[in-house]
């Protein structure tokens, strides 16, 4: 298909955004977004024995789960290995009885989740949307997270989603409960 006229700065039409976006800041557009979204992000896949889980977030933190040796039925404790987001092997080890999702990591909170086999949406997560975007060290309120996620399920008429979320959350403070 063959576009005529002059676009933007007197080029072809077809090529007249991308010519007056160099006029203006000397790179072009496609250069300047992956430049914003900031170097790609690489991920260590982890296989290990007995994990009991294995995954990372859109930080580029990456590791897997797995009960330490001297994890018993009334001290579950999870090791916790792998890189940070900014690459950096790091290796923690989870006392779930002392996990507060109140004020909790996401490495902690992956932890509770795989330790109480809480159902994952889709066999990925029970957690909200929100902690793909968090660090190693990162703190936050998982219930007023789980809280937001369904308010905003139901601003878009999500019922599947609503009901999820709920049932998730029901799970985290039926666990808080329990201590």
């Amino acid at each position: 298909m063959d576009i005529s006229g002059i676009g933007a700065a007197g080029y072809p039409a077809w090529r007249g955004t991308e010519k007056a976006q160099q006029s203006t800041t000397g790179k072009r557009f496609a250069d300047q977004v992956n430049h914003a979204a900031g170097s790609p992000k690489v991920h260590q896949i982890y296989m290990e024995e007995d994990m009991l889980w294995s995954g990372g977030n859109g930080t580029g933190l990456s590791y897997y789960l797995k009960y330490a040796e001297n994890s018993t039925e009334d001290d579950p404790i999870v090791i916790a290995k792998g890189v940070d987001e900014n690459g950096d092997e790091f290796e923690q080890t989870i006392h779930i009885n002392k996990v507060n999702p109140k004020c909790a990591t996401v490495v902690e909170m992956r932890a509770l989740e795989a330790h109480t086999g809480v159902k994952k949406l889709g066999g990925f997560t029970s957690l909200p949307l929100e902690t793909g975007a968090m660090g190693l060290n990162d703190r936050t309120d998982f219930m007023d997270l789980f809280q937001n996620q369904i308010n905003d399920m139901k601003q878009l008429s999500q019922k599947r989603a609503v009901a999820y979320y709920q049932y998730s959350m029901k799970a985290y403070w039926d666990f808080m409960n329990r201590k």
